[in-house]
């Protein structure tokens, strides 16, 4: 029954249009009742979209979408916790704070690149509050990992935004190396969803061309 319900599937997706870039296949749909958007994953932080990844995996559109209380924050301090950039002076999409102690204050990719690298070690930045927090971040659409700290792993770690460039395919089909990647088609290197810490060429994990993402098989 799963290959019927799936063409099912793929053909109803095919007739909607992603509300953000308007191109069809739009395979999400908003979980609020009575809202027809659907969008593309891809195209959901363009659209400000929120999918929780745990439980049933519900996914918003941005009118929808769960959304951050906190009291104002006592510091006033404008920054970053984690790249001490400027954030907005107030929460939003791009902008989250800390349940916990109500002051940090982190912009969304900040938050989900240390989600990804921490792990299970995943806590707040700066009052180091952990389970309220995971709960709150899990709530608001961001991917943790189930992985130990990148740190406390045995590989390198390089600069949070050195890209992994790496084929991790069990048999890397690729002729120019597991290294070699390019911007399309078959020998374009794909990086998990969940911990961009593994790779693979379209082909040597046969990731169709209407694929969005792809994740590892530790993830």
């Amino acid at each position: 029954y799963l290959v019927g319900d799936t063409r099912g599937i793929i053909t109803e997706a095919a007739k909607k249009a992603c509300f953000v870039c308007d191109k069809m296949g739009a395979t999400i749909a908003c979980c609020q009742t009575g809202c027809d958007r659907t969008f593309h994953l891809p195209c959901a932080p363009d659209g400000q979209c929120v999918t929780q990844y745990f439980g049933a995996y519900r996914s918003f559109c941005w009118e929808h979408s769960p959304q951050q209380t906190l009291q104002p924050r006592p510091s006033q301090d404008n920054t970053c916790t984690i790249c001490l950039d400027t954030v907005e002076d107030i929460i939003s999409y791009k902008t989250m704070g800390c349940p916990a102690c109500q002051d940090a204050r982190f912009h969304r990719q900040c938050i989900q690149r240390l989600a990804l690298h921490a792990g299970i070690a995943f806590r707040c930045p700066r009052c180091l509050n952990q389970e309220p927090f995971m709960v709150e971040m899990l709530t608001m659409g961001i991917r943790l990992s189930k992985r130990p700290p990148s740190w406390e792993t045995d590989q390198e770690v390089g600069p949070s935004d050195q890209r992994h460039g790496r084929c991790n395919a069990a048999m890397c089909l690729c002729p120019g190396s597991r290294e070699h990647a390019e911007a399309d088609g078959p020998w374009q290197l794909w990086l998990c969803s969940s911990c961009a810490a593994e790779g693979t060429h379209q082909h040597c994990s046969s990731l169709g061309t209407s694929t969005y993402s792809w994740e590892c098989n530790t993830c």
